[in-house]
């Protein structure tokens, strides 16, 4: 692929200029790779300027042309010997706390959890590799530990298990709901209330591979077809397009509340697939490479019944956006 830059792109690092557009310009085949990642490419020469190697801090000029190689996904099929591979897996996991029970992660927007993709890691191929002990804990083996999920594109806290004790306690108190998972989203739209909860019942569309939200009966009951679903919102912030929410959820859903915010009538920033014709050009101009959605806080007890706590902050990419927009 080539790119040349305009006099506007101009004076950007050649790296954040890729992470940042790689989404819009579908620069890498619709995958998304994070900054260290793409310096790794750099690096290894599958993408230069004007025919150059050139470093990833590079400050780009206008009419740089700058190529990618087509081969770029052979470079990490063959993951087991790639010097990219290794250095991806060494720096993936960001940790925000451990103890011989658990592991406490941020989880970042773009990695998923568990797949098929040959191409890049997941967080169960990372857990697989950096923690050998964890291989056998857990319901299924492709799922070192895991006890919950997040989307792919949200970023935030999850919870792994070190030891089948612990992951047996985790998923008893996600399947008992004691465990509080909150979140900090951004909607289009300004919410004139949140006084209840969303509770619409959520089941896979006709698509396969999207969830919908059911709509209530005419007698104002709960559709029977789809599965339970309870979604919380209270205010952070509003603005006059969009509303900064703090989200609680009951249950565990696919894609709950992404799915819950669209037929509440306000889709999720950033969101292209649980979106409507109008936010999808919307999230084109804001040229967001992710879903404005993260999971900031997440509590549960320990195996000696002690409570353990953690919040994050947002990314820096999304508090900026905040200073943006109105």
């Amino acid at each position: 692929m080539k790119i040349i830059i305009s006099l506007q792109q101009a004076g950007q690092r050649l790296d954040k200029f890729l992470v940042i557009n790689q989404s819009s310009l579908l620069i890498f085949n619709n995958q998304l790779f994070s900054r260290q990642q793409i310096q790794e490419l750099i690096k290894q020469k599958l993408i230069i300027i004007n025919n150059q190697q050139i470093k990833p801090h590079y400050l780009i000029k206008e009419k740089d042309v700058i190529n990618i190689d087509d081969n770029l996904n052979l470079f990490f099929e063959k993951k087991s010997s790639s010097i990219l591979f290794e250095k991806i897996f060494q720096k993936s996991l960001d940790i925000i706390a451990e103890t011989d029970e658990y592991l406490v992660i941020n989880k970042p927007s773009g990695l998923a959890v568990h797949g098929e993709n040959k191409n890049m890691p997941t967080l169960a191929d990372i857990i697989f590799d950096q923690y050998p002990k964890i291989r056998k804990v857990g319901d299924d083996p492709a799922r070192p530990g895991i006890v919950h999920r997040l989307d792919k594109d949200v970023s935030g806290l999850m919870v792994i298990a070190k030891t089948q004790d612990s992951f047996d306690n985790l998923k008893k108190q996600f399947q008992q709901r004691k465990i509080i998972k909150q979140y900090i989203v951004l909607v289009y739209g300004q919410i004139k209330s949140v006084d209840n909860a969303i509770s619409f019942q959520i089941k896979r569309s006709e698509q396969g591979f999207k969830m919908a939200a059911l709509p209530m009966t005419k007698k104002g009951e709960l559709n029977k077809e789809g599965r339970s679903a309870i979604t919380e919102l209270s205010f952070l912030k509003k603005l006059i397009n969009y509303t900064l929410l703090e989200v609680k959820i009951k249950t565990g859903r696919t894609h709950q509340i992404r799915v819950h915010l669209l037929a509440y009538g306000h889709p999720v920033v950033g969101d292209n697939i649980y979106s409507t014709a109008k936010t999808r050009l919307q999230n084109k101009k804001i040229n967001l490479n992710r879903v404005f959605l993260v999971a900031n806080k997440l509590s549960f007890i320990n195996l000696a019944g002690q409570k353990q706590e953690f919040i994050i902050n947002l990314p820096d990419q999304l508090k900026s956006l905040l200073t943006k927009i109105k």
